[in-house]
């Protein structure tokens, strides 16, 4: 029997999604779906949940929990990965209250920037002791990634890990749908070519018939913006670098040092930049949680329709040579030439039985490629530090994120990274 296993199962609503999907689909029938999390009460929530949807889906794949991971693995044809290390409390909280103490605001705090630092920090260990459990268990597995940060964590996986690793993220998918319905555009036979990095991949390309939208969707863009919605900032950078990028607003604000600054709060109005939102976020959803439990664990009529998520359509089009083309996170092997090849770039693929097969996209436009560079900097020597276990490092990393830069001196940073390292304490390796 062929295995899928998802670790970070107890991501219940997530799980469903996804593994909802696989039991959706005809090629997946008849997998074992290996669920595993280091939360057991979680654990058995999702396993009884997914029980349920097997049951309303009439789906032959067989569900089972594991409480040793790699018993979980042994022998999966595909893993989907969707941890958090160290959660909201402590590592979130931490991630947003030091920096705060030396006026350093951030909105979401899980890419780059100083939180997206420290989340790597602490999760690139558990990420390479997946790998090494992969390479003894189930050495020709697909690593599927849905943990943040993407780009550094797909980078890891690939270079250091060992692992045949692709990262997805649903911003891709999301780019044309919302973009148009928020202009109210028609968005039906629109022809487009995203590329770039992670959270900053760019709407290259967008036309319906042989005619390019840019100039209708500056046009509608440049009049919404004449009162607050909340998607000001991808406006703004559209206006002034010319193109669209794929990750929202709040997350856009904190990649830049144009948006969120001490001395001008009067942008972070204007602009209607939502800081801490990721805490709210995750106090929703905790307090959501209490509310939607039994709504999903104990519903024996639990309904499930395939969502837009990529994992399962990757892994029919793998069981069935049907090809498909998702936007994937790859390694730069050169697909994207004026970026360095050392990164992980976000491009056009094609999925067969071949597996994920990424696509040539050549050179970026040039103001497009020094954006992405600014985090990319940062991203390299975030996994520099990680895996030389270096301190100077993770001083250079965040001396090099764009946002921290513009509001910190370089004594200041260094403090701020010394102080983060004590507080999150044992959630993060040691470092010399």
């Amino acid at each position: 029997m062929s295995k899928i296993t998802f670790l970070g199962a107890g991501s219940t609503v997530f799980a469903k999604n996804v593994l909802g999907d696989v039991m959706q689909t005809p090629a997946l029938q008849g997998f074992e779906i290996a669920l595993f999390d280091i939360d057991h009460e979680r654990l058995s929530d999702s396993e009884n949940m997914l029980l349920n949807l097997k049951s309303t889906a009439s789906s032959t794949c067989k569900v089972k929990a594991y409480t040793d991971r790699k018993e979980a693995l042994r022998g999966a044809k595909y893993v989907i990965n969707a941890i958090q290390v160290g959660g909201y409390d402590p590592c979130t909280i931490t991630d947003f209250e030091i920096p705060k103490k030396y006026g350093l605001r951030q909105t979401i705090a899980d890419t780059i920037g100083i939180g997206g630092i420290f989340r790597n920090l602490r999760t690139i260990p558990v990420m390479l002791d997946f790998a090494a459990d992969i390479r003894e268990v189930c050495p020709n597995a697909l690593f599927l990634n849905y943990t943040n940060p993407m780009a550094v964590l797909t980078n890891v996986m690939n270079t250091y890990g060992g692992v045949n690793t692709v990262g997805l993220c649903h911003s891709v998918q999301d780019c044309i749908p919302r973009l148009f319905r928020d202009l109210d555009m028609d968005k039906s036979g629109v022809k487009a070519k995203i590329a770039g990095i992670n959270h900053m991949a760019w709407l290259l390309e967008v036309s319906k018939n042989g005619v390019d939208l840019y100039p209708e969707i500056k046009r509608r863009a440049a009049e919404k913006q004449k009162e607050k919605h909340w998607d000001m900032v991808r406006y703004e950078m559209m206006f002034k670098f010319g193109y669209y990028n794929t990750e929202s607003s709040e997350h856009t604000a904190e990649y830049h040092p144009y948006f969120i600054k001490r001395n001008y709060p009067e942008l972070i109005e204007r602009l209607n930049i939502p800081l801490d939102e990721y805490p709210r976020r995750c106090i929703e959803q905790i307090e959501g949680w209490k509310q939607m439990r039994s709504e999903l664990v104990h519903n024996t009529n639990l309904a499930h329709s395939r969502s837009h998520e990529y994992a399962s359509y990757i892994m029919e089009a793998m069981e069935t040579d049907v090809p498909f083309k998702i936007g994937g996170n790859v390694s730069n092997t050169g697909l994207i030439t004026n970026l360095p090849r050392e990164a992980c770039v976000e491009v056009p693929c094609l999925v067969d039985r071949n597996g994920v097969t990424p696509t040539f996209v050549g050179d970026l436009p040039p103001q497009l490629a020094a954006l992405n560079r600014t985090n990319i900097n940062t991203q390299l020597l975030t996994i520099e530090a990680a895996m030389t276990g270096k301190k100077e490092h993770i001083y250079h990393a965040a001396m090099l994120d764009p946002h921290t830069a513009a509001e910190l001196s370089l004594d200041d940073i260094v403090a701020l990274c010394d102080d983060l390292i004590e507080s999150h304490g044992s959630w993060l390796p040691a470092f010399r």
